[in-house]
């Protein structure tokens, strides 16, 4: 198990990939999958709903799908996971974020993170963006963790774990291009100062991405170099 700091939430947010409901949800979908095209297009896109979210206002049932264009709010002790596409998400507590549509309904085309937390894998596509309210990210295929502290005037937290994604907050424009966990803060633009800054790893694990990834037939870039850094190194930006 790789190591982990904690800034706000609780060990059990981050260890959700130990829970029994999850490895059987996990390998549910999993064999869904791989039982056919038509199958797999007939299950919802839910891979684990644990707690209360809602969709558009209404509660969302494990059966059901979450579609690009919809907001979905989760509430406190909540979680939700689910697929859209070739991307992967996983929704912390008290997090509420957009999903807007790209080319096609199963490609998510700019993912709107008001508050709350979000754990995400993308496949390989483009024109794809992470908007929180200090910070955009340009994501190609990558997996990323993202927070905004509401009770720090929304500033945000981005950690690219693995990929290349291009960080603009405020004035500052940054490209980050990782192979094991480069940080930033989004800050709120203040007296002139830097609105990037190089932050630690906090938050979220590698097992999160890698289970993540598998339940879309990827694998983290760690998993395929068989090569890992210092997770609480703080990185300038293109390291």
């Amino acid at each position: 198990m790789t190591q982990h700091t904690l800034q706000g939430r609780s060990e059990g947010e981050v260890m959700w990939f130990q829970r029994r409901g999850f490895l059987q949800a996990a390998a549910a979908w999993t064999a869904a999958g791989s039982l056919g095209s038509a199958h797999a297009q007939a299950r919802g896109n839910v891979v684990e709903l644990l707690g209360d979210a809602t969709v558009n206002g209404q509660r969302l049932l494990p059966q059901q799908s979450v579609t690009t264009g919809d907001e979905i709010v989760t509430g406190p002790r909540s979680t939700l996971i689910f697929v859209v596409g070739n991307s992967a998400f996983h929704m912390r507590q008290n997090t509420s974020m957009l999903v807007e549509r790209g080319p096609s309904i199963n490609a998510v085309s700019l993912l709107r993170l008001l508050t709350g937390a979000v754990v995400s894998v993308w496949g390989k596509g483009t024109s794809r963006q992470i908007i929180t309210p200090t910070l955009t990210a340009g994501i190609r295929g990558t997996g990323v963790y993202t927070e905004v502290f509401s009770n720090q005037g929304d500033r945000s937290y981005f950690c690219n774990c693995y990929g290349v994604v291009d960080l603009r907050s405020g004035n500052d424009r940054e490209l980050s291009e990782s192979t094991y966990h480069q940080a930033v803060w989004g800050e709120p633009a203040l007296d002139g100062r830097s609105a990037l800054t190089p932050a630690r790893a906090i938050n979220h694990t590698d097992e999160e991405l890698e289970f993540l990834a598998r339940l879309v037939g990827q694998r983290t870039a760690w998993q395929i170099s068989g090569k890992k850094g210092d997770k609480g190194a703080v990185r300038e930006y293109g390291g």
